[in-house]
């Protein structure tokens, strides 16, 4: 990176990280091995002592291999790991009964109590942007609220009665709020000071209410962050018209959702948009986006929100253990920017290159920060 004349120094007896790899499917198969080789090159570069990776199968090819598209030996696996990436899956192709059971990133998510989803947003230069100027965080609760395949430990909180009924159980727990509010104020007083609260207690006001207010009580403990609340839908009109105002926003679980899918957009592209799964030792890269079987092979997917998710993934380690992970976060997201910033693109983002073609100059540009 500028202005540094040697890689920080690696802890003694550091030893090299194990971090699960996950294909998925579809584009997975291409996005995956591109964030790999980014991260080796990030890793060396930085000076850290490497990563040990740990492929493990999951998704419609684990279907063929061992009857599931999660089997056990991948869980088992993945509790001695120091962290994971998931590529995208297409459960909606799957074979029934697995079409209908929760994904395989829902499975380990849940298993894991991976709570916290953090899905910044910021616009790239050289990218289109309805708010170029936006640099926010989504951080949502990950575990309950109005999801039904998450917030029941057995069974779904959606149901139907009759064949003309349908309900669906929202939970929202006061632990939950704590623990997600704690992960958004400790965010913010590294960022700019700021959390917003986004909740809809006119309408809901037991459930997101009680989000609310708990957030407000955590705030108590953070007196140099400023806080302020919004409802849900005025928050959203709030993010087209001002998305460059807001620092984190803490929320539950759907509105989360939706609000980091919103703000993907306004600041460029869901193809960019980053996004981990986390609890306080665990963390899992997964990008916002699906697995786009439409294009899978062809050479044509966008390896961006994933090589950043894992650029986070880098970060959250070096601020345990390895300070030269950090160093190596860095460096991946200084040259995603300046490679896109030159004009070297997948079709998406309106360039000509291919996902190979992008990975190389993304690792060619990092070598030479």
């Amino acid at each position: 990176m500028p202005g540094e004349a040697t890689p920080p120094a690696v802890l003694p007896g550091t030893r090299p990280h194990r971090i699960g790899l996950l294909e998925g499917d579809g584009i997975g198969h291409e996005i995956v091995p591109a964030t790999r080789e980014v991260v080796d090159a990030a890793v060396a570069a930085a000076g850290g002592v490497g990563v040990e990776w740990v492929p493990l199968p999951i998704g419609a090819e684990a279907i063929e291999t061992h009857g599931t598209p999660l089997p056990e030996e991948t869980l088992d696996a993945l509790e001695s790991l120091d962290a994971w990436i998931l590529g995208p899956h297409d459960s909606a192709s799957y074979p029934e009964p697995y079409r209908r059971q929760l994904t395989p990133g829902g499975r380990i998510r849940k298993h894991f109590d991976l709570y916290a989803n953090i899905r910044p947003a910021r616009a790239l230069t050289g990218v289109r942007a309805v708010s170029p100027a936006m640099d926010l965080v989504v951080v949502r609760e990950n575990t309950e609220g109005f999801y039904a395949d998450r917030n029941m430990a057995v069974g779904s909180g959606e149901f139907m009665p009759t064949p003309d009924v349908a309900l669906a159980v929202g939970v929202v727990t006061r632990a939950a709020c704590e623990r997600i509010a704690r992960t958004a104020f400790d965010l913010a007083s590294k960022r700019r000071g700021r959390v917003t609260i986004v909740h809809k207690a006119n309408v809901l006001s037991m459930t997101t209410g009680l989000f609310r207010d708990v957030c407000r009580e955590v705030g108590r403990d953070y007196p140099s962050v400023e806080v302020d609340d919004a409802h849900v839908d005025a928050m959203a009109a709030l993010l087209v018209r001002h998305g460059d105002r807001y620092d984190v926003i803490v929320t539950e679980n759907m509105f989360g959702d939706i609000l980091s899918d919103l703000t993907a957009e306004l600041s460029g592209s869901l193809g960019t948009a980053a996004s981990v799964n986390a609890s306080s030792t665990r963390t899992m890269a997964q990008a916002s986006h699906g697995a786009a079987p439409d294009i899978a092979g062809l050479g044509r997917a966008n390896p961006i929100a994933l090589i950043s998710s894992a650029a986070m993934l880098l970060d959250r380690l070096g601020d345990t253990s390895d300070p030269s992970f950090a160093a190596a976060a860095r460096r991946i997201e200084a040259a995603v920017n300046a490679t896109v910033g030159s004009g070297i693109a997948t079709a998406d983002l309106g360039g000509t290159a291919s996902t190979a073609e992008f990975t190389d100059a993304l690792i060619e540009r990092m070598r030479d920060l």
